[in-house]
């Protein structure tokens, strides 16, 4: 797998993208896939960012400068170092181009080569169906739904708890 294509780039993180990065994030199509409030204060994503610990891990994918999408490993401690939490997102405009796929891929080639980690694990909204088949693809499995999740766009949603372990 490469890390960039001719039409983005992948690297890591940093907190001088914090801005670029609250603006992502306040995405309408975003923000509905994800725990974050409308209205958020952009403040809160450099907060975020300078916060990041060894067991984090945060990436993104430029398109002609410009951020298009974030993705990142929360690996846990202890008994469970062996796995981690996996969340992204991607720009609105920019769905459906590969994008997604490209930073999923990274991610699991560093959780698999890298880190040693061989449970990822995630929730994702029962109604994405994109996110949910991408997963899928890569290996993740539904371990079971967990009803009345979060609250979205004043009604309770119900999310997928996903897996994938790594043989």
């Amino acid at each position: 797998m490469s890390a960039s294509s001719p039409a983005f780039h992948i690297r890591a993180a940093s907190v001088a993208d914090w801005e670029a990065l609250a603006a992502l994030r306040d995405l309408p199509g975003v923000r509905a896939g994800t725990l974050r409030l409308p209205f958020a204060p952009p403040e809160q994503t450099r907060r975020w960012l300078e916060g990041l610990t060894e067991n984090d891990l945060i990436i993104v994918a430029e398109f002609e400068g410009r951020i298009v999408g974030l993705a990142g490993l929360h690996r846990h401690k202890g008994r469970r170092q062996h796995a981690a939490d996996l969340g992204m997102s991607v720009h609105d405009d920019y769905r459906r181009r590969g994008i997604g796929k490209a930073l999923l891929e990274a991610l699991i080639e560093t959780a698999d080569r890298w880190l040693g980690i061989s449970r990822l694990e995630l929730t994702v909204f029962t109604d994405n169906e994109a996110a949910i088949g991408l997963y899928r693809n890569a290996g993740f499995v539904s371990e079971g739904v967990l009803k009345s999740y979060a609250l979205r766009d004043g009604t309770y949603a119900d999310v997928f708890a996903m897996a994938r372990l790594r043989a």
